[in-house]
């Protein structure tokens, strides 16, 4: 039974991860500080032989004992809200946290895929966002601690490819949603569900212009896996080329909940994003992958588990981005 670490395996990617590897038969060690991840997303694992799981900060020193074939480093904060609570945090992940993971796949003689983002291309000059385009971020914007943290961790990743001939595998994620999203994390998908369920006005920042390109789970789990098991090392962008207006988005949710709220307008944060498209065309190509499932059947999938949630975490959940919101 081939054995896959994979970090931040209580969060919303690492959990569905889990799964998936479990599925695939696997035997799957979760590691998670639990900072932003919930064990209620992997708590129907624990009790199987086939998983394991380490309550550990991989900003530390990271052992596993045995063999080990497979890592996949997905700890990082992932939202807005957490780049402003734990900035500091957010860099070590993808900095130390990843030097440690590289660290082990050389002495276990593992492949290693590293989880990156589309926010390494930070507010693009260049649409659709293709491998090759070398992005424009802001270093020192409060959105720097996680773009640059990414982009730390690409680079550091590269050099022990080529001068420790460590096995490695970079993703760049763009927008994914589905089930155990957290309603608190600042994102678009989540909030304006959380806001419509609670019977509040969704908050539209800036004009509402900007553009997302959303890619459901389960295809975004697919391609990560096929990624891994490619012999592709340069940066593949896994995610949705359908591309959205947040207005237009907001109003599809309005539509989807069947709710009458208004759509109110806060200002745009620093260095938000004004476009944001994958160009797909590597990962069709080379892993022959596209995504299947259309946003209107991954939205109605996602309604329905917030839909879920008692009432209490409804509210419970809320506080953090009534914060963001009026900050």
């Amino acid at each position: 039974m081939k054995k896959v670490l994979i970090t931040g395996a209580a969060g919303f990617l690492g959990s569905h991860l889990c799964d998936r590897f479990h599925r695939e038969g696997f035997h799957v060690i979760g590691m998670d500080n639990l900072i932003t991840g919930d064990m209620r997303n992997i708590e129907h694992l624990l009790p199987l032989p086939e998983f394991e799981f380490y309550h550990h900060d991989v900003s530390r020193y990271v052992h596993i004992p045995g063999s080990l074939d497979y890592i996949l480093h997905f700890a990082s904060p992932a939202s807005p809200i957490d780049y402003l609570k734990i900035p500091i945090q957010t860099l070590k992940v993808g900095s130390l946290g990843t030097h440690n993971l590289l660290g082990l796949a050389k002495a276990k003689e593992a492949r290693i895929l590293v989880a990156s983002t589309s926010e390494v291309y930070g507010d693009p000059l260049v649409h659709p966002q293709t491998e090759d385009y070398w992005g424009n971020v802001n270093p020192i914007g409060p959105r720097g601690v996680y773009d640059e943290a990414k982009r730390f961790q690409e680079a550091i990743t590269m050099a022990y490819h080529r001068f420790h001939g460590v096995e490695t595998r970079i993703v760049r994620i763009f927008n994914t949603y589905g089930p155990r999203m957290r309603l608190n994390d600042g994102r678009a998908l989540p909030a304006f569900i959380g806001q419509a369920l609670r019977g509040e006005d969704l908050t539209v920042f800036g004009d509402g212009s900007q553009t997302r390109s959303f890619c459901y789970v389960d295809d975004q789990v697919d391609g990560i896996f096929r990624l891994l098991m490619s012999d592709e090392t340069q940066p593949i962008n896994i995610g949705n080329p359908e591309e959205i207006t947040i207005l237009q988005f907001a109003e599809e949710i309005i539509k989807l909940t069947n709710s009458h709220q208004k759509i109110v307008r806060k200002p745009l944060p620093a260095d938000d994003p004004k476009q944001r498209k994958p160009d797909i065309t590597r990962a069709s190509t080379l892993l022959g992958w596209s995504p299947k499932v259309g946003r209107e059947v991954g939205l109605a999938k996602t309604y329905a588990y917030f839909k879920s949630l008692p009432e209490h975490e409804l509210y419970r959940q809320a506080s953090d981005f009534k914060d963001f919101i009026h900050a």
